[in-house]
């Protein structure tokens, strides 16, 4: 299984952990990363650029595709972000012929055409859909049991579901559950699972967007979990970064880890916790790996 590997910004930059883990998990479950296809893959321009002009935000991930197209393997991300953004541009496009056509004429400079069979998928769900639960599940050698784990997916993994495919492939709705399940750690759900991480409004509201990541962590602790784990990294930004001012405002100690999606199922697969750099997070995954019987 080979795939365009568009890894998406904040997995390059402020959550490198991510892209080392995926390197390493990818690697053993057989899912070979065609790299060099997307070095000159632009950003998808997140959620922002698309509210201010959707035309620029619908080129640009045309130009993805394309590139994605170009290499002759699938395109696949490890941004929930990147994701639901790609889904709806790429709606866009099939859906209206005469649109794409107008969007390609912007890309006939660069000698790049979207042919419209780009099918961007998340790691989470390749795993679910091509690997498959059961080989997951065969390849642990570690299991995670005894293990607590609340799944968080965020805003743009799981709607518009209309852009997502979830109607062709209904296993995605609960594909974090049946992750954590086949690495034999206790899914431990609670009702913020699907709502924002507080990210989006950082920086215009900071002080709501903290209360967002006290509420999603003290309600997932609350209910028993060791962890938390998505497959978003500007959910783990906000999660993870900002836990201990979300800490201090709640005015109760948290210390909830918040792992990446690669991370849990690496442990799981019995690889060391250096090469999945769980040290590079803000809330320790000491005790969490203590209790593992792992080494940090």
């Amino acid at each position: 299984m080979k795939y365009a590997f568009y890894p998406g910004c904040v997995a390059r930059g402020a959550t490198p952990e991510l892209y080392d883990a995926t390197l390493e998990v990818c690697s053993r479950l057989g899912i070979e990363l065609d790299i060099d296809s997307m070095r000159s893959a632009s950003c998808t321009g997140s959620g922002v650029l698309q509210e201010k002009n959707e035309r620029l935000a619908d080129t640009l991930n045309a130009r993805n595709f394309a590139l994605a197209e170009k290499s002759g393997h699938p395109l696949m991300t490890i941004c929930s972000t990147c994701q639901g953004v790609m889904s709806q541009a790429n709606k866009r496009l099939t859906d209206n012929p005469e649109y794409l056509a107008e969007i390609n004429a912007d890309l006939v400079e660069e000698g790049l055409e979207y042919k419209g069979t780009a099918d961007p998928r998340h790691l989470l769900w390749v795993i679910l859909e091509d690997v498959g639960i059961d080989k997951l599940k065969s390849m642990v050698v570690r299991p995670l049991e005894g293990f607590k784990v609340a799944p968080f997916y965020g805003c743009y993994i799981v709607r518009p579901s209309v852009a997502l495919g979830f109607e062709e492939h209904p296993d995605r709705q609960d594909s974090l559950e049946q992750v954590i399940s086949a690495v034999g750690a206790e899914v431990v759900d609670f009702p913020g699972k699907t709502l924002c991480c507080g990210f989006p409004i950082l920086t215009i509201n900071e002080k709501n967007s903290v209360k967002m990541v006290a509420n999603h962590t003290l309600d997932a602790k609350g209910r028993g979990a060791d962890a938390m784990v998505t497959p978003c990294p500007l959910c783990h930004l906000n999660l993870d970064g900002y836990q201990p001012s979300a800490a201090a405002a709640a005015k109760t100690p948290i210390g909830l880890p918040i792992l990446h999606l690669p991370q849990l199922i690496g442990l799981a697969l019995g690889l060391d916790p250096k090469a999945l750099s769980l040290s590079k997070h803000i809330i320790s995954t000491k005790k969490l790996l203590s209790e593992l019987a792992v080494a940090p």
